[in-house]
């Protein structure tokens, strides 16, 4: 079916394209009743606007990208839903992309989503240990208003950033522990490039000290952000024989994988070993053992950040602040045996 231009409207009302432009636009110096006319022939003809070409006169695209690791990770399901629902309220579409953690995987996606001339970019970083990485030199140079969605890293520290209270979070869920009487808890630490597994390994050193308990590297296990990552790890607890009463682990996608490895060795949750994760994503609530954890203010997150992307955009001053996160406490949770 052949498109529907602006010329064939005009022809059939008997107007020019100059008066058809300006109906459809709702500008003033066009009669109530032809404006009408107009608006109504372009529905019932099936008119869409041509997007690029009004982005040529307008010099934006109204497009935002995102770039994130993968929508498989339920974090993520409820920060794109906000960020789409904002951006749809305020005319913006949105193209998304994954990175399934790759440096090179992200370095194409940005390209792609530059060369699309989006008017802003929401980016979960690929953390790596290196201080400079070229992309984030290029989007720089390049002036595209960028919303980082998590803590900054040296390679990424001059756009702003949405965070929440990581290591403050995390602190409260050892404190949680060590009030129900635990003084043998476990920690599964995240990936080791990406500061806000540093904050909430921190958080949990930072509340065993305050009670007087150093930390104990045997109990310290590394993974990553995984059910594989807290299946492994549990393993390696278990086959150690370090027998820590809690395990407190980096997210809730670990903490499951964590919960499957210990239930299917016969070892109950919370009765044998108290369990807790971060994050609070859906499955953590109706898990088997309902899980204790950290609420990630998800939906505030994506909102916020369109807000500093539209702060951005007007070139307005940005007053970023972290936002809190609360302490969930479930079943899996409970005092240690006596």
């Amino acid at each position: 079916m052949p498109m529907v231009r602006l010329k064939d409207i005009a022809q059939l009302v008997g107007v020019s394209v100059m008066t058809v432009s300006k109906a459809l636009r709702n500008e003033p110096d066009v009669s109530v009743a032809t404006k009408a006319k107009i608006k109504k022939l372009a529905q019932d003809m099936g008119y869409v606007p041509d997007s690029s070409a009004q982005g040529l006169r307008t010099k934006t695209t109204k497009l935002f990208g995102l770039l994130i690791p993968s929508t498989t990770n339920p974090i993520y399901a409820r920060i794109v839903f906000a960020i789409e629902e904002r951006a749809y309220e305020l005319g913006y579409d949105l193209l998304i992309a994954h990175t399934l953690n790759q440096s090179e995987r992200e370095d194409a996606s940005l390209r792609r989503l530059l060369s699309r001339r989006v008017d802003g970019l929401f980016i979960t970083p690929v953390y790596r240990f290196e201080a400079e990485a070229r992309i984030y030199q290029e989007i720089a140079a390049r002036k595209t208003p960028t919303v980082l969605l998590g803590p900054p890293a040296p390679f990424c520290k001059n756009f702003p950033a949405i965070e929440i209270e990581e290591l403050v979070a995390s602190y409260n869920v050892t404190k949680h522990l060590l009030g129900l009487g635990h003084k043998r808890i476990a920690y599964f630490t995240g990936p080791p490039a990406a500061p806000w597994a540093h904050e909430r390994f921190e958080g949990y050193r930072r509340a065993l000290r305050e009670t007087g308990i150093e930390v104990d590297d045997k109990l310290v296990f590394q993974s990553g952000n995984t059910l594989e990552d807290g299946t492994k790890a549990a393993l390696q607890m278990l086959n150690e024989g370090c027998r820590p009463t809690a395990v407190q682990t980096v997210s809730d996608l670990v903490a499951i994988g964590c919960a499957e490895t210990l239930l299917s060795q016969g070892i109950r949750i919370p009765e044998d070993i108290s369990l807790a994760g971060f994050g609070n994503v859906l499955t953590a609530e109706f898990y088997r053992v309902p899980l204790t954890t950290v609420r990630q203010p998800k939906f505030r997150l994506g909102v916020a950040a369109v807000e500093t992307m539209m702060s951005l955009i007007r070139g307005e001053s940005i007053q970023l602040k972290r936002l809190p996160a609360e302490l969930e406490i479930r079943r899996s949770s409970a005092p240690p045996k006596p």
